[in-house]
């Protein structure tokens, strides 16, 4: 913190809230001038010292930043809890994105909303030219969307929603994105251009691939892009970074078997889907195990089995679902590709017919080691060294802002919070973390697209 104290006559004393000035500190000019504290060190400048003016300017931008971060601090937990209250499903955001639009629409900010269904981007232009630079174009992303859960906490803007609830913090993360958005509409003076991001159904994994269909960096083109995710693995007040994988692919799946049906006491008459299931379970267990490069991840979970309807009765049909999660293209290849051959395996070990069905995937979310970079520096001028978390341990759960990242290099990182993990019933967003986020972006802005100011 920067303080600064304009002395027109002898220092006060510490009875006036200033510290009696050390005699190795006073000026020789009669203690006029300023005095100013940096890191607990005192320093006087002379009135007309030309680093006076500066470090005036210093502490002017810093206090006038200070009470903004504070009021948009405000104005983020207003809007989070407005949001949390009214959470809606993937590509059904539309009071949430008619909120969005209209803020920013408030703020003097271009805006199209419908953006894939629900996606709403709003378009920042800085006013500086060029300058001989190139003017680069940066996306920055927030999710909107709410679980479909029931809420079991009790905070007083509980969901007024039965079976849906913003236990994921995609409410944090769209008021983060708003405070980002009101900051830069008052604060312009930036080369380049700001597209603010606001997108639909990242929990069904399809939201960010349906804006990309939808022609967002044909629209919006952007040199580079970055988002957040809260985190209760990173410590409240943190920010942890990592280039590279830092979430996993996520691939969904779906094997029918279909056999033959039988009485429970003629099991010879039937082909039993059961012991055609459970043996498919077992074998999967193999693939991470003796398939997979010991050095990589990957998790391959059967998490549904579905089979039978009567106590003596051997039915004709089963049905196993899972997830498939690895941290590179190339093992959740591999994955699949086994998946595949168990199941022709088992079609022709127990003589029926046994289909299998990749439902859904998204790739592992991959961060470019220079936008990481640009990250940890804006982050460690925001918290300090010492509250950001270089390399970060990834984490098995998967985000669709893989895709953008595809097409487009930037930086997805963690913004630690005090309280539960997501998807727990009681989830409720870290409220404390709203400006560190902010300011994170804002200083993302400031390093890549120059200061910023009215």
């Amino acid at each position: 913190m920067l303080r600064v104290f304009r002395l027109e006559s002898r220092f006060p004393s510490a009875r006036n809230g200033f510290p009696i000035i050390p005699a190795a500190c006073q000026s020789p000019a009669g203690n006029t001038g300023i005095l100013v504290e940096v890191f607990n060190s005192w320093v006087i400048l002379p009135k007309t010292s030309n680093a006076r003016i500066r470090v005036l300017d210093q502490a002017r931008r810093q206090m006038l930043g200070d009470k903004e971060m504070a009021a948009l601090a405000d104005d983020m937990r207003a809007w989070r809890r407005d949001i949390h209250r009214h959470p809606e499903l993937g590509f059904a955001e539309h009071r949430t994105a008619m909120v969005v639009a209209g803020l920013l629409r408030e703020w003097d900010i271009s805006v199209q909303t419908d953006f894939a269904g629900t996606g709403v981007v709003g378009t920042i232009r800085g006013t500086l030219p060029a300058d001989g630079r190139q003017a680069l174009a940066i996306g920055l992303r927030a999710d909107m969307d709410a679980l479909p859960m029931m809420e079991q906490g009790s905070v007083p803007y509980k969901s007024v929603t039965d079976g849906v609830f913003h236990g994921c913090g995609h409410d944090g993360h769209t008021a983060i994105l708003l405070g980002v958005a009101k900051h830069l509409s008052m604060n312009r003076r930036f080369h380049g251009t700001v597209h603010l991001i606001f997108q639909p159904a990242e929990e069904t994994l399809r939201g960010g691939s349906e804006m990309i269909r939808a022609g967002l960096f044909e629209h919006y083109p952007c040199d580079e892009i970055y988002a957040l995710h809260n985190s209760n693995a990173v410590p409240s007040g943190k920010v942890g970074v990592r280039a590279g994988a830092i979430l996993s692919a996520s691939d969904l799946f779906r094997i029918r078997i279909e056999g033959t049906g039988s009485h429970a006491a003629m099991p010879h008459k039937a082909v039993d889907p059961i012991l055609v299931g459970t043996s498919l379970v077992q074998s999967i267990q193999s693939i991470v195990s003796r398939n997979v490069d010991p050095t990589e991840a990957a998790v391959v979970s059967v998490c549904r089995f579905l089979a039978g309807t009567a106590i003596n009765v051997i039915p004709d049909s089963a049905v196993l679902e899972g997830t498939v999660r690895t941290f590179s293209c190339a093992t959740q290849a591999l994955v699949l590709e086994r998946l595949n051959t168990l199941c022709d395996g088992a079609s022709r070990s127990f003589g029926c017919c046994v289909v299998f069905e990749h439902l859904q995937t998204s790739p592992p979310t991959v961060n470019a080691p220079f936008q990481t970079d640009v990250v940890r520096r804006a982050a460690e001028s925001v918290l300090g060294r010492d509250n950001v978390i270089v390399n970060v341990a990834p984490l098995m759960a998967s985000e669709d802002f893989a895709f953008m990242l595809e097409q487009c290099p930037g930086s997805y990182f963690f913004l630690g919070h005090d309280g539960l993990t997501c998807h727990h019933p009681e989830f409720d967003f870290d409220d404390s973390s709203l400006p560190l986020g902010a300011s994170v972006f804002i200083e993302v802005i400031k390093q890549r697209l120059g200061e910023t100011g009215a």
